[in-house]
This record gives C-alpha cells, structure tokens and sequence, in this order.
C-alpha cells in the first residue's frame, strides 16, 4: 500500500491530490514499477490511463463498467484473488479502497508532506489496524522543485 498524506492524513480533494511533489510522484513510480496496482474507479479516472509498466486492476461496482489497458474487477475479492499469486502488490487508493484493504495489508508505503490543506478524503488510521513497525524512514527539505518539507516512511505489520 503507497499513499502520500497531508496533515490530519488528508490524500485528496475534490479526486485530486492537493499539492505538487514531483519528489513524491518520483518515489510512488519507483516504487510501483513492476508490481499490480490495485485502485477504485475514481483514482484510474483522476490518473486519466493505465499506468505503464504495471498491471493495473481497478475495483468498481458498475457492472458494466469495462477498460481496455485494465484489468476491472466488481469487489474487493476479486481483486485479491486476481493477485494472489504475486510477491507484492500496491494499493493505490482512493480512500474507499485503502479502507477497505487496509486489513490485508503487511506494509505501508507513506509519505508525509508538511503542509496544513483542505480536504475531503483522509488515509484509515492504521494504527488501529494493527501494530506496525517502521523499517525506515527519509526526510527532506523543500527545494526549488518541491515546495513542502516531507518524508517517505516505510511501516511492517508486526
């Protein structure tokens, strides 16, 4: 699971992201490529395509609802079955979606960006899904690409 957060862990307003961290978008590709992304039908239509290098399997409940550079799956479980089989697989929002995996998860991808926004999509508090341990954890001060002092922080379910 990979998710960049604002204060009060706000990840969205309005289907879009609140900020501009090309650091962040940087880490998120480095760190997906690869691997299955698992995203709801709200976050494949903010990114506009599938994005490249990756299977990409979108949840909806619209039956009808079809993609050609995706695979669509109609509920949370069958899109764990369609990765069962993989090593690693990211969840990569929106806020239904990591509320409803979160309980699968066995690590967290998080990036804090120190910046106070309005929103109206928050990341599930993972503390009460269980206790995490942080396996590592990069600080980083704005500069002239990315305007907010920020850390990538990596967590394993214990």
């Amino acid at each position: 699971m990979i998710v960049a957060m604002a204060h009060e862990r706000i990840i969205g307003a309005d289907n879009d992201m609140p900020w501009h961290l090309p650091a962040d978008l940087a880490h998120f590709k480095r760190t997906t490529m690869g691997k299955p992304v698992v995203m709801g039908r709200k976050t494949y239509e903010s990114i506009g395509k599938a994005l490249p290098g990756r299977h990409n399997i979108v949840i909806t409940t619209n039956q009808t609802y079809q993609l050609e550079d995706a695979t669509v799956v109609y509920s949370v479980a069958e899109a764990l079955a369609e990765c069962a089989k993989e090593d690693e697989v990211m969840i990569i929002g929106g806020g239904t979606i990591y509320e409803l995996l979160i309980p699968h998860a066995d690590k967290l991808h998080l990036t804090f960006i120190d910046k106070k926004v309005a929103g109206d999509t928050q990341f599930p508090d993972w503390t009460q899904y269980g206790a995490w341990q942080e396996i590592s954890r990069e600080a980083h001060q704005a500069d002239e690409k990315n305007p907010h002092d920020y850390q990538f922080v990596t967590l394993v379910r214990e």
